[in-house]
C-alpha cells in the first residue's frame, strides 16, 4: 500500500491504514478478544482500505476482492476471509457492524474523531475530499463534518468511554463555527 496507493489519497493512506491497524490491537486487548481473532481484526485494518488503490469509489468490495485473491496465499481459510470481508464492508459510511469484531474495525476506522490529532487528521480528508469534489471549500467541510459527527456513533464499550466525550466538545465547536456562516 506505501507503493500502490495513488499520491493524492491525503488521508487514506498508509499511515491511516498504520493508524487503523494500532487502534484495532488497542481495542482487541481492551475488549478482551481472543488471540485468534486478534490476529482476523489486525489483517482487516490491514486490508480495509486497500481497495484504494485500484479504485475510490467502493473501495470496500475491491478491497475484499483482494483479501480473498491475497490472503489463501498466506494460510488463511474461507472462514477466517469471510470474517475479514464482514469487517472491511462494516467500514463503508454509514458504518453497519454486526458484530463485536466489526464494531472494533469501524471504531478503531473513525478513532481519530474523539482524539487530539482531530483536526489534524481531518485537514487531510479535507484536501482529500477537496480534489474528488466532495467539498469546495471550509464552509462547506464544517458543515459535512458537523453532519458527519451527529450521525456517527462509537460501537465499543471502550470508545464510548474514551473517545466519544471529545468526539462531542469537537462537535460543539464546529457547531458553533457553523452558526456563524
Amino acid at each position: 500500500m506505501r507503493k500502490e496507493l495513488p499520491p493524492e489519497l491525503t488521508y487514506h493512506c498508509y499511515a491511516h491504514t498504520l493508524d487503523v491497524f494500532r487502534v484495532t490491537k488497542e481495542l482487541c486487548k481492551a475488549e478482551n478478544i481472543s488471540k485468534s481473532d486478534t490476529k482476523i481484526a489486525k489483517t482487516a485494518a490491514l486490508f480495509h482500505d486497500s481497495g484504494f488503490i485500484n479504485v475510490y469509489n467502493n473501495h470496500e468490495e475491491e478491497g475484499c476482492r483482494m483479501a480473498k485473491t491475497y490472503l489463501p496465499g498466506f494460510g488463511y481459510e474461507k472462514e477466517d476471509i469471510d470474517t475479514i470481508c464482514g469487517m472491511i464492508m462494516a467500514t463503508k459510511i454509514p458504518q453497519s457492524p454486526k458484530n463485536k469484531l466489526e464494531e472494533i474495525i469501524c471504531d478503531a476506522d473513525l478513532d481519530y474523531l474523539g482524539r487530539e490529532d482531530f483536526y489534524q487528521i481531518g485537514y487531510t480528508l479535507f484536501e482529500e475530499f477537496k480534489l474528488h469534489g466532495v467539498v469546495t471549500d471550509e464552509e462547506g467541510w464544517n458543515r459535512l463534518q458537523v453532519g458527519f459527527l451527529n450521525s456517527h456513533e462509537y460501537f465499543t464499550p471502550t470508545n464510548l468511554s474514551r473517545r466519544a466525550p471529545q468526539k462531542q466538545r469537537f462537535l460543539k465547536k464546529l457547531e458553533a463555527i457553523v452558526a456563524k456562516y
